[in-house]
């Protein structure tokens, strides 16, 4: 495992509590789709995102809780009382549109995403990015925030490969210094923030 998921879902679920229900817009998932909300509509673009969903939303019998969309955000007209954006902020091609987006759909929007500086966004080749859509937070007013950390671990470089993504040559050229080594751990820095 790259890094503690659970942890990082314990530091949302202590973060907000989305009770009522929320729109929810990322892949990873950690906010439980068992979390006891009135409704909770997961959207993205990634369709196998939203299959490996759909099957575990089925397994647990939360049809009548959980509505899977397939959309692009910025095309989402539904209404909820909070937006989630989780680790996908930072990806949008434009996070102060996107931000103004999500207010139009709903009065609270809590974004869980990499902090400026973390050694992983810089692996990751996605530094500027996350500077971005920080800025774009700060722009827009940060009620609450807290900030983590935590480890990315893997066993070797072939490991660290398939999690930056070969399609980053940034990325790849950035994590050759690790070719060579076992046990890798690069620290990440990541924060939640109540817009």
């Amino acid at each position: 495992m790259a890094t503690d998921y659970a942890m990082l879902s314990e530091n949302l679920s202590r973060f907000y509590d989305f009770k009522s229900g929320a729109l929810h817009r990322g892949g990873r998932q950690l906010l439980d789709p068992a979390t006891p909300t009135r409704k909770l509509i997961a959207i993205d673009r990634d369709v196998e995102a939203l299959r490996g969903l759909k099957a575990n939303i089925v397994a647990q019998g939360l049809q009548n809780s959980v509505e899977v969309v397939g959309a692009s955000f910025e095309e989402v007209t539904l209404h909820g009382d909070a937006v989630y954006f989780e680790f996908c902020l930072h990806e949008m091609n434009d996070s102060a549109k996107a931000l103004i987006h999500a207010k139009s759909l709903a009065p609270d929007i809590v974004v869980y995403d990499h902090s400026p500086g973390s050694e992983w966004s810089y692996y990751c080749a996605e530094e500027n990015k996350v500077s971005l859509s920080s800025a774009a937070m700060e722009r827009f007013g940060i009620r609450r925030h807290q900030t983590f950390q935590a480890e990315q671990r893997f066993g070797n470089h072939a490991e660290l490969l398939a999690k930056v993504g070969l399609e980053r040559p940034l990325a790849v050229e950035r994590t050759q210094r690790f070719a060579r080594d076992r046990d890798i751990v690069i620290p990440m820095s990541y924060e939640l923030n109540l817009l």
